[in-house]
């Protein structure tokens, strides 16, 4: 069935130049993904500046936690956006209707969970994370604020997988944008007007992210075309939410896993001091700022190839994977050099006092180099994860980022040298071996068998 009421947001991938359509989708998403970096920046600036070390140090250091209930989330959304861009491709019009009511419910049933389990567990992660007693009552009041106001994020990142998953980039972008915006007037309205310390920056972000996810449900409910949402028709419909779980538990536990194993990582940079931990939450707000131009290329091509799986076209998926990898590359190693040039002044921007700016500098002069070897893993997984072979990434990331990431910092730290430079190296080490198993299984997968059929 062609779509009906095709709006000219949505993009089909299927047709037409490969570089035009991974560059006019993969630059909405890198500009929605910098806005949101800039707010989190801003987060992080306005706390380093003008609340306390301790505080910066507790923004900073919760981020794994964070990350490792709402990444469970958005595994399973990024496994929506794979059947919908399926469905989409082979123009199965009722059939991206029934994954969108079954991705919203699944996401209000989870957003209760989600909710109840991060507040619940405050205290036990944090205390697996070795968190210095003079940070832990300021993490504890910014977890317990983020988490419950969790769903904002939530319905939000729903959204934008089934518009992204249609080829729409742009709306995302645009009220990402409003929330990026709202956060920043809210950082400052609340932390230096009313000195609400970290609680202002939390209540801040919580606000913005309901907002932004106010805006895309809307959008969902107004459209004319194949998305359009019914609340009257949220329900969950079995044989989808099999397709939507079969595809996206993998990235779920993926990035769920990953983000737990972060903790125990944060654990090992955590007993070296607060300065440590603060000159590593500066390289780590530099150090998203440069994986997003491979991320949003990645995601461009999880889309793409989604769309085109749809439609048996497996060489031009191949083609549009070696696009994006050169894409990805270019991207990546052009503003790595600024980047290790001017990094004192960069980690300056978050905190000034000098031991926090000689650690954050000291890591990403290290690190930095390694960026370039991440864009064939980053770019070759999203392309099976489009195909809906998530299972792989998910082995080879759980095997690199945790498995051997965690022996590197048991043998590093009892073994070899327990100081910091040579335990924080344990994030390339990882890298180095993740793009060499991606290339490998990649290079020799049926891209094809899993395409949709029904």
């Amino acid at each position: 069935m062609k779509h009906k009421n095709k709006p000219f947001k949505s993009r089909n991938m299927t047709e037409g130049s490969i570089p035009r359509l991974l560059i006019t989708f993969a630059i909405p998403l890198l500009l929605g993904n910098i806005f949101q970096q800039f707010y989190n920046m801003v987060d992080s600036w306005v706390v380093g500046n003008y609340v306390s070390n301790e505080a910066f140090s507790a923004v900073g250091t919760v981020g794994p936690i964070i990350n490792m209930l709402i990444g469970f989330f958005m595994g399973l959304s990024s496994g929506a956006g794979v059947v919908i861009s399926q469905f989409f491709g082979a123009q199965k019009d009722d059939r991206v209707q029934d994954t969108v009511h079954t991705a919203i419910a699944m996401t209000i049933i989870l957003a209760v969970i989600i909710t109840a389990a991060g507040i619940l567990l405050i205290p036990v992660l944090l205390g697996f994370m070795n968190t210095p007693a003079e940070v832990l009552p300021e993490a504890k009041k910014y977890l317990t604020i983020i988490f419950a106001g969790v769903s904002g994020l939530m319905f939000y990142n729903i959204g934008a997988s089934t518009l992204q998953a249609i080829g729409d980039s742009k709306r995302p972008f645009y009220f990402l944008a409003t929330a990026a915006i709202l956060n920043i007037i809210g950082d400052l309205v609340f932390v230096l007007l009313f000195r609400m310390g970290v609680e202002g920056v939390a209540y801040a972000t919580i606000i913005a992210q309901a907002v932004s996810a106010v805006l895309i449900m809307r959008t969902l409910m107004r459209t004319k075309f194949c998305v359009h949402l019914y609340p009257k028709k949220i329900r969950l419909h079995w044989d989808i939410l099999v397709r939507i779980v079969r595809v996206g538990i993998p990235a779920a536990l993926q990035m769920a896993i990953i983000s737990f194993s972060n903790i125990f990582v944060q654990s090992y940079i955590n007993q070296f001091g607060a300065d440590v931990m603060s000159g590593w939450t500066a390289y780590s707000k530099i150090d998203a700022l440069m994986l997003l131009p491979m991320q949003s290329i990645g995601l461009a091509t999880t889309t793409f190839v989604g769309q085109n799986i749809g439609v048996g076209k497996v060489d031009r998926v191949r083609k549009g994977v070696r696009t994006a990898l050169l894409m990805s590359l270019a991207a990546t190693v052009i503003p790595m050099i600024p980047v290790m040039i001017f990094a004192p002044q960069l980690v300056t921007f978050f905190n000034r006092k000098p031991e926090v700016v000689e650690y954050g500098t000291l890591i990403l002069r290290w690190i930095s180099p390694f960026y370039a070897i991440t864009c064939s893993s980053n770019v070759q997984s999203a392309a099976l994860r489009g195909t809906g072979d998530t299972k792989a990434p998910m082995v080879i990331m759980i095997f690199s980022f945790v498995v051997f990431r965690q022996i590197y910092l048991f043998v590093m730290s009892h073994f070899i040298s327990n100081t910091f430079l040579p335990i924080a190296m344990g994030y390339p080490a990882g890298w180095m071996l993740c793009t060499i198993l991606t290339a490998v299984y990649y290079l020799n997968a049926d891209l094809g068998r899993n395409r949709l059929t029904a």
